[in-house]
């Protein structure tokens, strides 16, 4: 296991029933907290894209505070990925399940110019509906995905095998 990996599980803490009976909610809000959890795992989430992304989009809403610190480390933008309804003007969006019921994202459709390679980062990959609807936007949206990359990876929800693409993950439990 890496170091990166050590760092993130060291720090996550699981919160039963939240937001929903029977869900085990995965909270690495110590990680973003800790000024040494925080920068490990920025650097292993860009760290197998570096030179391959023009921008870093960040998935609410944890999301973009890794996204963000993932962008000032690497020096590109931050595009954020939101809930519908939270972005002013025109936008374009896609529908997905999440474990615990439906949610719907978007962005604004002109953000970037077409062709811009994005790394899409998030904090967790539980059944993957996050990731593939942000996929899918970004593709829509006329960007090329360059990448996924998650700090925290729930490998028996199967959420990889839902998105179909290769995905990153700093660190899996």
């Amino acid at each position: 296991m890496s170091h990166a990996a050590q760092h993130v599980l060291a720090l996550a803490r699981t919160i039963p029933d939240f937001p929903s009976p029977g869900v085990r909610f995965r909270d690495l809000t110590p990680v973003l907290a800790d000024p040494d959890g925080l920068r490990v795992a920025c650097e292993a989430l860009v760290a197998p894209f570096l030179g391959a992304f023009d921008v870093i989009a960040g998935v609410e809403a944890r999301g973009f505070a890794f996204g963000a610190a993932a962008a000032a480390f690497t020096g590109t933008g931050v595009l954020l990925v939101r809930k519908a309804g939270k972005l002013p003007g025109e936008t374009i969006g896609e529908s997905y399940e999440l474990e615990y019921g439906t949610a719907r994202i978007e962005v604004h459709a002109d953000q970037l110019p077409a062709g811009t390679r994005v790394l899409v980062v998030d904090d967790v990959l539980a059944t993957g509906g996050t990731l593939a609807a942000t996929a899918a936007l970004i593709e829509r949206a006329g960007w090329r995905v360059a990448g996924l990359s998650v700090v925290l990876e729930l490998a028996a929800l199967g959420g990889r095998e839902r998105v179909g693409r290769d995905i990153h993950a700093v660190a899996a439990a």
